[in-house]
């Protein structure tokens, strides 16, 4: 059923000819335009009936505007049986609003249209899901309806939030003087990192391409041919599970390399960028200014913060408190110490002093798996602290820890014992949760640091090897003569090699890993024997690149920050799917497009590929 309305013979068109469609977005209008004769369309974002007369919200991509339909207009019968979110096409008259009935809230607050005439371009049927409002919704409808989802309010904006973020982005790395280029989505399986998306070759039957986890090799290569400074907003694919900052399948990110640049070049080139977006987008918070992001050795990193990613947002600092407990005292704390690489670490938490507030940390630590977290805290007319560990080291020791830690009555301490390899996570999740429930951090900025130093390898205990830590591609920092003569039996050196890695993190949010690469073929090829790979795999496996290498590499290095990240940050949201168009499900499903999704026998015979039904049982 076409439900329309003619538009009556006076009714003055502001043109000879008038749009099919509009003469104003619904966002345009002004009090300024009062008097006017225009043609808005939208969606009905709500209609309302106010004692006969109708008013209807109309939306579209720019904004709002009231239109009011009264009962002697053409238009009245068709808006009665509209549906909210039927598209629709008004004509009408420009009517500024009175002082009383101004809608500060909206940019066309200030005036409606009377509508003469009304037609429906798309109806639409009963909703599985509101668009007015922002209700909680299940993410499984939320996602089979994206299109619906995306017409709400939040999201919509921060959908349009990220175009504007990466137009921001390509145009400050444009003026720094970077080339942007576009490098393969087909390529070859790599063995590091996460796993791949495979895609079969139909004329290679048994060979597959590889979806690029990122665009590392080829961003070298460009360095090696010479191009200097390339860029690219770059989609990465990953096989791994889903998280809140991460989305399972694909994501983007600010890829980038320079040539004949050290670290702090580097740092030089991306830190304005990021600085600058965070300024421009960030809604007046205050943002790190770019020569001042804190540089922090990864080691220290962990041992302050419990984490590689802190939140300098939260002024708390972790602290080694062995020496208070080591020899006796506090039997539990003494005996793991008795141990080789173990320690106590401290939690300070400022105005946690009270006996309700040790009681629920603790059961939180339980509820994360811990066996429980120890505490003194320290109140008024109360010798040393209190608490069992107080009460077991005695007054002395327990004014000594407050004073270390720099509290005072009112104040308390948490505490975690053991191997700091095995616990420094959950001292780092303590020490956030301590700043949270105390409300202790500053949460009206964006703050940064670098993460630098990180170690190159490390000890798998699983594997019973050495393996790379993070970036195998990094140079390592460390004398290249001397590298090149290491033993691969020679742990001790080896797991105490740094590389010239690091981490832009912005409110404990990871941002991005980068590094200076290593160029030199046989540095590359010794790096990898040491985490257990023979030259034949490295040529096998990077022999583009390490043949490229070969010709003349300059030195070069770069970062990728993950724009979804970014975003994320900019639009306050806690899940990375809140920034992302057509997100996948946790279970890297899409529910609206039915995908992953079944292909017919004829497509799997020209792949040369047969499924195998995963065995029962």
């Amino acid at each position: 059923m076409r439900l329309s309305a003619q538009i009556p013979a006076d009714f003055d068109s502001p043109e000879p000819y008038m749009h099919a469609y509009r003469t104003h977005t619904c966002g345009a209008l002004r009090p300024s335009d009062a008097g006017k004769d225009v043609r808005l369309a939208g969606w009905v974002h709500r209609k309302r009936d106010h004692g006969g007369l109708l008013f209807i919200d109309l939306r579209d991509n720019y904004g709002l505007t009231q239109i009011v339909i009264a009962p002697s207009s053409g238009a009245f019968a068709a808006a009665e049986r509209l549906r909210a979110e039927s598209v629709i096409r008004i004509d009408g008259k420009v009517v500024e609003r009175t002082a009383e009935t101004v809608n500060a809230n909206l940019g066309t607050g200030g005036v409606e249209v009377q509508a003469a005439a009304l037609e429906v371009l798309g109806a639409a049927e009963e909703l599985p899901l509101p668009v007015f409002g922002e209700q909680e919704y299940p993410e499984d409808i939320r996602l089979k309806y994206r299109f619906l989802d995306l017409r709400r309010e939040k999201l919509h904006k921060s959908i349009l939030l990220r175009s504007q973020v990466i137009a921001s982005l390509r145009r400050r790395m444009i003026d720094q003087g970077f080339t942007e280029f576009q490098t393969p989505i087909l390529t070859a399986s790599s063995p590091e990192g996460a796993r791949d998306f495979l895609v079969p070759s139909r004329l290679h039957p048994g060979k597959f391409y590889a979806l690029p986890q990122a665009p590392q090799q080829f961003k070298q290569l460009l360095m090696v041919a010479g191009f200097d400074k390339y860029f690219q907003i770059a989609p990465c694919f990953r096989d791994e599970d889903a998280r809140a900052d991460r989305s399972p399948g694909e994501f983007y990110q600010l890829d980038f390399e320079m040539s004949f640049v050290t670290q702090e070049d580097v740092f030089n080139a991306i830190g304005p960028v990021l600085a600058g977006v965070f300024e421009e987008f960030g809604n007046g918070k205050r943002v790190t200014p770019a020569n001042e992001f804190p540089r922090i050795p990864y080691a220290e990193s962990i041992s302050k913060y419990g984490s590689d990613k802190p939140d300098l947002r939260n002024p708390l600092i972790l602290q080694d408190v062995s020496e208070h407990f080591r020899g006796g005292g506090f039997g539990v704390f003494a005996r793991i110490l008795e141990k080789p690489k173990t320690a106590v670490w401290a939690v300070p938490a400022p105005n946690g002093g009270s006996r309700a507030f040790c009681d629920k940390m603790n059961s939180w630590a339980q509820s994360e798996g811990q066996p429980g977290l120890g505490y003194i805290f320290w109140r008024e007319g109360e010798e040393g602290g209190a608490g069992p560990i107080a009460k077991n080291i005695g007054a002395e020791k327990a004014n000594s820890i407050r004073e270390q830690l720099g509290l005072k009555v009112g104040d308390a301490a948490f505490f975690v014992a053991g191997s700091p390899a095995s616990f420094y996570k959950f001292a780092g999740l303590a020490r956030n949760k301590v700043a949270d429930e105390l409300n202790l951090a500053d949460k009206d900025q964006f703050k940064f640091c670098w993460i630098v130093d990180f170690p190159m390898y490390e000890w798998s205990e699983e594997e019973k090897r050495i393996d790379f830590s993070h970036n195998p591609f990094s140079m390592p920092n460390f004398d290249h003569e001397k590298f090149l003569a290491l033993d691969i039996n020679d742990r001790d050196t080896i797991e105490n090699i740094t590389a010239f890695q690091y981490d832009i993190v912005c409110n404990g949010v990871e941002l991005s890993s980068g590094a200076i690469r290593n160029h030199k073929p046989e540095i590359m090829i010794k790096a990898f024997e040491l985490a257990g790979y023979p030259q034949s795999v490295v040529e096998e496996k990077f022999g583009g690149m390490l043949n490229a290498f070969r010709f003349g590499a300059p030195p070069h290095g770069g970062s990728a920050p993950g724009v979804d990240r970014i975003v994320m940050l900019l639009a306050g949201v806690e899940n990375i799917r809140e920034v992302i168009v057509f997100p996948f499900n946790q279970q890297a499903q899409d529910l609206m497009m039915n995908a992953p999704g079944e292909v017919t026998p004829k497509q799997l015979k020209e792949l040369h590929i047969r499924i195998v039904e995963p065995a029962k049982g």
